[in-house]
């Protein structure tokens, strides 16, 4: 009987979701981010996350420029991440979006 590979055969190498304070951390280290929350997304498969990090570093970048700097920040990672989601925002900007809501 032929072995049943799994769909997406990078997520059986992925550490288990206790790197999300590792990947937390590291964020918050190199990109001086004022606030950074890390998710699992497992709907997809365990090496699946989900980032949003407000740093001042962001200022007068795109979304592709910060995105960049988060993939930089976490380049050792990413060959054991299947999927990044990523959020990116000034502190400017989470500032006016957490008025909003109030």
């Amino acid at each position: 009987m032929a072995a049943v590979l799994p769909r997406y055969p990078q997520c059986t190498a992925i550490p288990p979701s206790g790197r999300k304070g590792e990947l937390r951390v590291r964020l918050q280290e190199r990109l001086q981010a004022e606030h950074v929350e890390v998710q699992d997304s497992p709907q997809l498969c365990q090496g699946s996350f989900r980032v949003f990090v407000v740093s001042g570093i962001f200022r007068g970048l795109k979304t592709l420029q910060r995105h960049r700097l988060v993939n930089e920040a976490l380049k050792e990672e990413l060959g054991r991440i299947h999927a990044l989601e990523q959020r990116t925002l000034t502190p400017e900007q989470w500032e006016a979006e957490r008025g909003s809501l109030e």
